[in-house]
């Protein structure tokens, strides 16, 4: 590996154009590596990135989180002048393989298929570990230009929705004060996420009274007081939360209910759970007035039952970064030296950065291979597009450690 690094868009397109069957290689190894999120061990997908980045000289470090599981790994490139640490963050656990059968070549057979590489974790996200780690070799062979410090960070616990190697590494006892931006390596070329809606989510266990359901005394029950409260819940409606910064609404969805045994009894407890998708203006504080109150109506109109509990389970708040983030900055002028058009977009789905807006962490998230499938059947990713995602991002990073 050659040390084209420094800085122009030739520079970089041609380390990247140079790298390509490497990063394609070990992209490859890494979706043959079977690393379902809660299912598989992730012992044998972090050993094989460790390895490929010790036999570059780099340090990976694994991450345990209190219980002593594995949760991540990381990695740290160090510039000779002091500075702000930047991140590259990606998730190696990936998603179920849903109906093997079903898929045109074996989730795990990393096939490369008319320019498409076939695999779970083919689009989400090893293409984009592979890529950070190519990056971070090549920044390691010239220290002497760089400021600050790039640490790698990837996450075995995000398809879980645990998130643990994300918060082993920023709230453990050793997490670092001075992490300036998060990169996040999703995959799309066509958008750069620079924002997304928050989330605010909660299980509502609502009350009725027992009773054998054959006897000749009619009791509430649990399940018809919940599916009441969410026809309430349904039609409510929310503040509209728009801004011409942050143009998308609020959103509150009944997403999963628990509730009864057996036939020959009414039930006294069902469990309705509640996604709220929130903005900066309909915000954390005003999803949870509006869902005690929607729940304490639905309480006054069952009378002789116990008031239904909420139990609040996950509130990370919306973010946008604003149009002059270095970090969005950068990514967005970094994209347009290597010939791609990127849209800076809010999503309405949330995603790592909103937990990262919590800690007061600018992230950007969902620039990277061209894919389809995600999650789903025959998942993949178009290999040609690797050159471009690796030339944007070592750019970019260029101008933030320069």
């Amino acid at each position: 590996m050659n040390a084209i690094n420094h800085g122009g868009e030739h520079d970089v397109l041609a380390a990247a154009k140079e790298d390509h069957e490497s990063v394609i290689e070990l992209t490859r190894d890494l979706v043959a590596i079977p690393s379902r999120g809660g299912v598989d061990s992730y012992d044998p997908v972090l050993n094989r990135l460790s390895i490929w980045l010790e036999q570059r000289h780099l340090a990976a470090t694994v991450l345990k989180d209190k219980t002593g599981a594995t949760v991540g790994l990381t990695c740290e490139v160090k510039g000779a002048r002091p500075g702000p640490r930047w991140v590259l963050d990606a998730c190696l656990d990936t998603a179920p393989f849903g109906d093997e059968h079903a898929w045109t070549h074996p989730p795990t057979s990393a096939v490369i298929d008319d320019g498409w590489l076939y695999g779970r974790g083919s689009a989400d996200s090893k293409p984009a570990a592979a890529i950070f780690c190519h990056i971070a070799a090549r920044l390691a062979t010239t220290p002497s230009t760089l400021r600050g410090s790039l640490v790698l960070l990837f996450d075995v616990d995000e398809h879980t929705g645990g998130f643990g190697g994300a918060k082993r590494y920023f709230e453990g006892l050793d997490a670092p004060d001075d992490v300036v931006g998060v990169m996040i390596g999703y995959p799309g070329m066509d958008k750069l996420v620079i924002g997304g809606r928050g989330v605010h989510r909660a299980k509502l266990h609502v009350h009725g009274v027992a009773s054998h359901s054959g006897g000749s005394k009619t009791t509430p029950s649990a399940i018809e007081k919940a599916a009441n409260l969410i026809r309430v819940l349904s039609t409510a409606e929310l503040p509209d939360g728009t801004s011409p910064e942050f143009p998308l609404p609020g959103k509150l969805t009944a997403t999963a209910i628990q509730g009864g045994e057996g036939y020959s009894v009414t039930p006294d407890l069902c469990t309705v759970n509640v996604d709220i998708r929130t903005t900066p203006t309909f915000n954390d504080e005003a999803a949870s007035h509006l869902l005690e109150h929607l729940v304490a109506g639905v309480d006054d109109a069952w009378p002789g039952t116990r008031p239904t509990l909420i139990q609040v389970d996950t509130c990370w708040p919306a973010y946008a970064l604003d149009e002059k983030s270095r970090l969005r900055t950068a990514l967005l002028d970094a994209a347009k030296t290597t010939g791609v058009h990127v849209e800076a977009k809010i999503a309405g789905p949330s995603n790592i950065g909103n937990y990262l807006a919590g800690l007061g962490i600018p992230a950007t998230a969902g620039f990277g291979v061209t894919y389809t499938g995600l999650h789903g059947t025959d998942e993949r990713a178009r290999l040609d597009t690797i050159p471009t995602v690796q030339a944007t991002y070592h750019k970019a990073v260029l101008q933030l450690m320069a």
